[in-house]
């Protein structure tokens, strides 16, 4: 109760609490969710006296000396004991998130993400796939591997497809804890944004702020670079606001324009980065290591060392 008031009195508009960086673990525990119906090439850096806030809302494990791994092998402890054994192990004790990616072409981020779950190596699952083109490469995966497909948004010339409101009870009812834009060509809505506060990821093939906004997509995006005589590129997660593109940076990778780069050749080196760096930035929201700096920038936690931030 003393938590809630005291977070509470410090963040009465957001859902993400601020607890203070200490040498020692803890834990802050939070109330159940109410049922519903139905990394970056930079160098790290050592905090110094950062108010963090959770991104999430489920019990969050700060660890200073230890790394914290999938927690399965433990099943008949009481909670403490199960959270301080799996501490002790070096274990994660976290539920796997549910994710909804968004597509509107091939789908080579979603796909990557969701190998990515089937083979352990993410702290999460895909249940679900949004798409403005039903046909399109990334709806055609989702239906080879049976992931349920949604039409959004909703055309005065179809009959298929759901409203706003619509798609935000949908995504309710699959209990969904992130969405994930992969190459999404519409704006998302007020409604999502409003029902899902940072908690939409975008990945975009620049570096923003450069080359961004609306217009920049696809090969439009590196044909400018080049144009530009920029000499590095790369892809950018961030988080998804009212605009395109202008959302919080959650993580940037570097790659090099060369001089005699076409606009294929230089697609193809940022999409190798992306399909790493979105799987890695998914990684660390599903492990909760994703954590807020007192003046609203998003960073992670390293995995590795977890005294570390980028």
């Amino acid at each position: 109760m003393e938590s809630r008031q005291l977070f509470s009195r410090f963040c009465p508009n957001s859902s993400s609490p601020s607890v203070p960086i200490r040498k020692q673990s803890f834990t802050v525990k939070f109330p159940p969710s109410p049922p519903s119906f139905l990394f970056s090439s930079y160098p790290a850096f050592h905090p110094q006296n950062l108010h963090l806030h959770s991104g999430v809302s489920h019990p969050i494990i700060i660890s200073q000396s230890r790394i914290i791994k999938s927690c399965s092998k433990i099943t008949n402890a009481q909670p403490k004991e199960l959270e301080l054994e799996c501490e002790a192990k070096g274990e994660i004790t976290t539920r796997r998130k549910n994710l909804a990616v968004f597509v509107s072409g091939g789908g080579s981020n979603f796909r990557s993400i969701h190998e990515a779950s089937i083979k352990g190596s993410l702290h999460g699952d895909i249940l679900v796939l949004v798409t403005n083109k039903i046909e399109c490469g990334g709806a055609e995966y989702a239906r080879n591997n049976g992931i349920p497909i949604i039409s959004f948004p909703k055309t005065k010339d179809e009959s298929v497809g759901l409203s706003p409101s619509e798609l935000v009870n949908t995504l309710r009812g699959f209990e969904v804890d992130f969405i994930l834009l992969a190459g999404f060509l519409k704006l998302i809505p007020v409604e999502l944004i409003r029902a899902y506060q940072r908690s939409i990821l975008n990945i975009h093939p620049s570096l923003l702020p450069a080359f961004g906004g609306k217009g920049y997509y696809g090969m439009k995006v590196h044909k400018a670079v080049i144009a530009s005589g920029a000499r590095f590129s790369g892809p950018t997660v961030h988080f998804v606001d009212e605009h395109y593109d202008t959302g919080r940076i959650l993580a940037q990778r570097v790659v090099p324009v060369l001089a005699n780069d076409t606009a294929e050749d230089l697609a193809a080196r940022v999409l190798i980065e992306e399909h790493r760096l979105y799987v890695e930035v998914v990684d660390a929201i599903c492990e909760e290591r994703l954590v807020w700096r007192e003046d609203g920038v998003p960073l992670i936690r390293s995995k590795e060392n977890p005294n570390y931030f980028s």
